[in-house]
């Protein structure tokens, strides 16, 4: 079995914090959004290869943190693309890169931001079972998020009725955007396309595959996160430190009061500031403020500021005392 970590997005929601750098690094405690899905791969036998596909633009950053991991698996797979509007859409670079690296085995297709609290290994037992289209689906627990994504529909796990971000949900079932393919299925891709079929989410070639052959789903509970805004980011980060903290030795803390699901990183200073549900990249400092629900990005100096849902970008300063 072959695996593509999906990895090519911009993510402009989230600008500044991943203008340079792609979101899939952003860390989750000690590890990487992405480092997650990696060593889940790396630990399953079935899985042979993974193909991380992203953009030139993002191409030289991936290729250095794969030489500093500790994966074997993973090799990249780059798009011909350097910003949003030259994407190709998931379905069209998916079968970009199926042609590309000449894959001719059953598929796992997993988006690289995606933060999941299942084990990849149940999913592909559950796909093996089957052995037909199988996609992961979520309850997210709202008709307003279920507009956002592909709403399905199931009897006996088995998807009778899928519709890609509908304008009004009939359920809050959703699929994540982790998929398993049969060898034969995976061949549909470039049939798909060359029907003129939507290019853009895999959710539409899912759509049209589940008229054609039985396709079901992989059903949980528990978490998962869909990482493409500052809040489902946040989100994610208390989720995974449960109303701890987490603060590097190398941060200088005087009169600091850190509250719950912090994260401050290596060389960070705060004084007299207080800290809940934030983010702080590294070398920053924050001086006298009161920071809430806010990304900090590396390099900041903040002074005498109070906010909340802020993004802060690298080496900002920002000052708000005296003249």
């Amino acid at each position: 079995m072959k695996a593509v970590v999906l990895a090519g997005g911009y993510a402009t929601r989230m600008w500044p914090i991943t203008k340079h750098r792609p979101k899939m690094f952003l860390p989750i405690g000690e590890s990487t959004v992405i480092d997650r899905i990696f060593a889940e791969l790396e630990a399953d036998t079935r899985v042979d290869s993974v193909y991380v596909s992203t953009n030139e633009r993002f191409a030289p950053d991936f290729e250095a943190h794969l030489a500093e991991s500790e994966f074997e698996k993973p090799q990249l797979s780059v798009e011909e693309t350097t910003e949003e509007d030259d994407k190709f859409g998931v379905v069209g670079a998916l079968a970009q890169l199926i042609d590309r690296e000449d894959v001719d085995d059953d598929l796992l297709v997993i988006a690289g931001d995606n933060l999941i609290s299942f084990d990849v290994s149940d999913f592909l037992d559950y796909f093996e079972r089957q052995g037909t289209p199988t996609l992961a689906a979520y309850d997210v627990g709202s008709r307003e998020k279920a507009k956002s994504y592909g709403l399905v529909e199931l009897e006996d796990d088995r998807v009778v009725d899928f519709q890609e971000k509908p304008a009004d949900p009939k359920s809050t079932l959703v699929s994540i955007a982790c998929y398993a393919f049969p060898r034969d299925s995976v061949s549909l891709l470039s049939t798909y396309l060359e029907e003129g079929n939507n290019p853009d989410e895999p959710g539409w070639f899912v759509q049209w595959l589940q008229n054609r052959e039985p396709t079901y789903a992989y059903t949980f509970e528990d978490a998962w996160f869909d990482i493409g805004t500052p809040e489902s980011y946040l989100d994610a980060v208390s989720w995974h430190l449960d109303g701890d903290s987490l603060v590097a030795e190398s941060a200088t803390l005087e009169n600091a009061t850190i509250g719950e699901n912090v994260h401050v990183m290596n060389d960070v200073r705060l004084e007299e500031t207080n800290l809940d549900h934030a983010v702080i990249f590294s070398d920053a400092t924050v001086q006298n403020g009161d920071i809430r629900r806010s990304i900090i990005d590396e390099g900041t100096h903040l002074e005498d500021l109070d906010l909340a849902g802020a993004l802060i970008g690298a080496h900002t300063t920002i000052t708000n005392g005296p003249p």
